[in-house]
Order: C-alpha cells, then sequence, then structure tokens
C-alpha cells in the first residue's frame, strides 16, 4: 500500500530528501536567473559555433516569475502540505524534470531559438491566467485538504470537500493547467507536448493506483465519493 501512484504513500518527516531536493531546486532557480540576467550562454566545448543569446528578455522575464512561483509552490507542498515519504529516487527523478523544463522553458521562450521578440497578445493574457489558476487549484486544493484532516474528528475519513467536491484529483488538473499556461508564454506550440504528456501520465499512470489506494484505505465512504464526483476535469469527466 506504500507504492500507490508511482509514489511511496507511506508516512515519513523524510527531512533530509526535502531539504536536498529544495536546495537542488534553488540551484536551477539560479541558473534561470542568470541566464535572463545575463543574456548570454557562451559556447561549451565546441558544441556552439557562437553564443547563444535571449531575443526574447520580456518573456524570459515572464517565465522566470514562472518558475519563481513553482519554486515557493514546491517549498511550501515539501515542508507544510507532504506528509508521505520522499524517495532519493524520487528527488533525483523530479529534479531532472525540473532541471528540463525550467530551463528548457526558459530558454526556449526566451528566444535562444529565434531571431527577434514575439510581441505578447492575448494569448499570453490568457496563458498567465491559466497559470495562476491552476497554481491555485493545485495549492489551494491541498491546503484546504491538509486543514480538514487537523481536526481530530475526521480521522481516517475521506476528504471530499472544498476543492476537491469539483474533481476527485483537482490538484492534478491544476497542474494541466499551470503547465499549459507556462508552455503557451514560451510563444512555441509544440511545448504543449509536456502538459499533453503529464496528463497522459496522470491518467494512466498516477491515478489508476491512486484510486485503488483511497478505495483500499477509505472503503464505501470512497465508492459513493466515487460515483458523484469527477474524476479529473471539474462538470466534464
Amino acid at each position: 500500500m506504500a507504492d500507490k501512484g508511482g509514489v511511496n504513500r507511506a508516512h515519513a518527516t523524510s527531512r533530509p530528501q526535502k531539504i536536498v531536493f529544495w536546495g537542488l531546486h534553488f540551484v536551477i532557480i539560479s541558473l534561470c536567473f542568470w541566464l535572463v540576467s545575463d543574456g548570454e550562454i557562451d559556447s561549451l566545448a565546441g558544441w556552439f559555433d557562437r553564443a547563444m543569446v535571449l531575443t526574447d528578455p520580456l518573456r524570459a522575464r515572464l517565465l522566470l516569475a514562472c518558475a519563481g512561483i513553482y519554486f515557493i509552490r514546491h517549498g511550501l507542498t515539501l515542508f507544510y502540505l507532504l506528509e508521505r515519504r520522499v524517495d532519493w529516487s524520487e528527488v533525483a527523478e523530479l529534479t531532472v524534470f525540473f532541471a528540463l523544463f525550467e530551463l528548457g522553458l526558459l530558454l526556449i521562450g526566451g528566444g535562444v531559438f529565434r531571431d527577434a521578440p514575439i510581441a505578447f497578445s492575448g494569448l499570453d493574457v490568457f496563458a498567465v491566467a491559466l497559470y495562476l489558476l491552476g497554481s491555485y487549484l493545485n495549492s489551494a486544493s491541498e491546503i484546504q485538504r491538509k486543514l480538514w484532516k487537523r481536526n481530530p474528528s475526521n480521522k481516517g475519513r475521506c476528504h471530499t470537500g472544498g476543492l476537491f467536491r469539483y474533481s476527485m484529483h483537482i490538484n492534478y488538473f491544476g497542474d494541466v493547467l499551470l503547465f499549459t499556461g507556462w508552455c503557451l508564454l514560451t510563444a512555441s506550440f509544440w511545448t504543449l507536448g509536456l502538459p499533453l504528456l503529464m496528463l497522459l501520465m496522470f491518467l494512466f499512470i498516477h491515478i489508476p493506483p491512486l484510486d485503488q489506494y483511497l478505495a483500499e484505505r477509505y472503503g464505501a465512504e470512497f465508492e459513493v465519493y466515487r460515483t458523484k464526483t469527477k474524476r479529473l476535469v471539474p462538470f466534464v469527466w
């Protein structure tokens, strides 16, 4: 029962893992900040014929802000919300993932592969709205559940209120929204493969075993919740 939904769900503090994880994330954010403030990446070992320049510094700064907000929310999750065990393997895998998408989206959106900046438009406003809404749905739903579970009368019960009354996995839905907005801000539509991949992983890797874990833990209470609540997308599915 500990390994459900792709993670270890046994309760443990895992403080060393969490400190190292957030510290490595800080290194990634620092690299993002350096790239935006410096604006150039010197060629490495002859891989590039010339220095690569961020031709869209304003968009790069906006993407840096997205990474900064995500870093703060990551700390909130690790040190306040997360009660399950964090394995060293999870730290290693997610650190690589964070580096790829935070640095990658900043470089792509910052114009490393473009000769000129792309003007901001209504699509960017929509993207920011998606990012902020997704961030809210993910963090607020988890905070609501955390506060609810603090009540001794709710011990051993399944949380079905707050934002979770609209979707069994509203936190995952929030992730899909925020990453869709984040990728749209790069002005490179092929980056939308990232939230699409995330959605598929939720649907086929994380959610099925998590639902099994919840069914085993909460029994009939979870079955009632599952029959009357959308699985991922509120009001739709």
